[in-house]
């Protein structure tokens, strides 16, 4: 074939596939035509469907709004109706209790014209009786006129008789009458004063005599010294240490004397304070019974045993409460209390002597019928400012009473602690009963000792001296007054500075004090220097 037969066979082909294409686009036209109509028809059809859902429900809505506001109305209705009769049942109501007071204002209108027709006979029927009583009134007056003319007569009679008036006569007896009295008045009351007198001292005599059997109270047995056993000879090496270094920490953390001497198996304490004597015994036992005693284990076991005495003090103010069964005293005054355990009075126990003081009280109260309960708790407390006299100014009994005040006693308490020295008027019979009772306790035999106290006394002033001086940390006078071992604070005195306080304290010594001998005055400063290894 030629090559116009190939190219008419090229352009049919070219225009079968053309008419082929073309067929294809026009129907996958009319396909997605028709199914966008389809699409379109179906949205339509949704619209149409949801707009009529919609108009249902609005008019749904619409009719419950209609229902809702009928309903409304019914209640509101209901309600004024309701109202309408409550204010028609009140209204009623009103008439009917009008209705009511009218008849009871006309029932009172009648019983009141009653009452006033029964007035105005009763007003005729007095009006006569008054008229009667007037007829005899005149003939009362005239009949005492008549008396009292003829009495005139009869005494102007009698005084021409007597040849005395009538006042003459009144003031003759009246003196008669009041020397007669006067003088048998004065019999009678010499009489009752000396049987009250005599009365009274027996009765005090035997109230004393009975309330000191009652109370039995143990006579004074003060001491200064304690011994403490050891287990054996060798123990008092170990307790004076290499060079003495052990024996020093003791004095110096107790301010006690420590003697050892000959005494086979025992260490002599010795101090006038017996709160540090109890502390350096206790500690001393408890270093023996450990067995390793170097200084730094001293001072531990110091105030270990400074504790323990602490609690020893507040548990002897507890039992003397319960002693004498006093409760609801302030704790702090319970423990200011138990102080007095290691205070003494002219060597008299103090917590002693007030518990005697208070029984004493109690049981006189009891004979003369006061307040039993008042006479021991003011016997108890009436000598507790003695617990704090050397830490503060003025004497025990203001302090006594300035402790009981702040810690709410009452105020005859107060007055109780206040009088038993005179320092006040005693005005209540308990005050007096703690006078005499104090009185008791401390003269009876064996009560006290006074050169004990004085020694004391002289002891507690070498150390108020010492510690009145700037610096001073500790003091403590030891060798039974002889010498006073002071411990400075080293950051306030330097190592010059201990030399020129010692003779300010040795003068002053010197110019307030009296004393046999003379008095060493030791002033110590030590350093520390403390590192830990690791």
């Amino acid at each position: 074939m030629g090559p116009i037969v190939w190219i008419l066979i090229a352009l049919v082909a070219a225009a079968c596939g053309c008419l082929g294409g073309y067929t294809y686009r026009k129907n996958y036209v009319e396909n997605k035509i028709g199914r966008t109509e389809d699409m379109a028809k179906r949205l339509y059809d949704d619209a149409v469907k949801k707009a009529e859902d919609y108009k249902k429900e609005k008019v749904l809505e619409a009719k419950e709004e209609i229902l809702k506001a009928k309903a409304e109305s019914d209640r509101e209705k209901a309600e004024n109706e309701k109202e309408m009769r409550e204010r028609r049942n009140e209204v009623q109501r009103s008439e009917r209790h009008l209705d009511q007071r009218e008849e009871t204002l006309d029932k009172r209108e009648e019983t009141l014209n009653k009452r006033e027709e029964s007035l105005n006979k009763k007003a005729s029927s007095l009006e006569d009786r008054e008229e009667s009583l007037n007829e005899k009134v005149e003939d009362l007056n005239r009949q005492r006129a008549e008396v009292e003319e003829l009495k005139d007569k009869q005494t102007a009679e009698l005084e021409r008789i007597a040849a005395m008036t009538r006042e003459e006569a009144k003031q003759i007896i009246v003196d008669k009458v009041q020397r007669d009295a006067y003088h048998d008045a004065a019999a009678m009351v010499r009489d009752i004063e000396t049987q009250a007198k005599e009365e009274g001292e027996k009765k005090a005599r035997n109230i004393v005599a009975l309330a000191i059997q009652k109370c039995a109270a143990d006579h004074v047995a003060e001491t200064t010294v304690s011994v403490i056993n050891l287990p054996n000879d060798d123990m008092k090496g170990r307790i004076i240490g290499r060079e003495g270094r052990n024996i020093r920490a003791l004095e110096t953390a107790t301010g006690v004397d420590l003697i050892i001497d000959d005494t086979p198996e025992a260490v002599i304490v010795s101090a006038f304070d017996p709160v540090r004597r109890e502390v350096a015994r206790m500690a001393v036992e408890k270093l023996i019974m450990d067995g390793r005693i170097h200084p730094a284990r001293i001072e531990e076991t110091v105030e270990k045993a400074r504790r323990e005495v602490e609690n020893q003090i507040r548990e002897a103010g507890e039992n003397a409460i319960f002693e004498t069964n006093q409760h609801g005293i302030h704790h702090e005054l319970v423990k200011i209390l138990g102080r007095l355990k290691y205070r003494t009075s002219y060597g008299q126990n103090v917590l002693k002597h007030s518990i005697e003081v208070s029984h004493l009280a109690g049981l006189m109260a009891a004979e003369l019928g006061a307040d039993v309960q008042l006479a021991k708790r003011a016997g108890l407390l009436h000598d507790i400012g003695k617990a704090v006299d050397h830490e503060s100014e003025g004497t025990h009994v203001t302090l006594g009473a300035e402790l009981a005040k702040k810690y709410h006693e009452s105020d005859a308490v107060v007055h109780c602690i206040m009088a038993h020295h005179n320092d006040v008027e005693p005005q209540t019979v308990e005050a007096v009963l703690v006078q005499a009772a104090d009185a008791i306790s401390a003269a009876r035999p064996g009560a006290r000792r006074e050169s004990l106290e004085n020694y004391i006394k002289r002891l507690e002033k070498l150390e108020e001296i010492a510690n009145s001086f700037d610096g001073v940390e500790k003091c403590y006078a030891i060798q039974s007054g002889r010498e006073v071992r002071i411990m400075v604070k080293p950051d306030d005195v330097n190592d010059e500075g201990i030399k020129v306080l010692a003779k300010e304290i040795a003068k002053t010594i010197e110019e307030q004090m009296e004393y046999p001998g003379q008095i060493r005055v030791n002033v110590i400063r030590e350093t520390r220097s403390t590192e830990y290894a690791k």
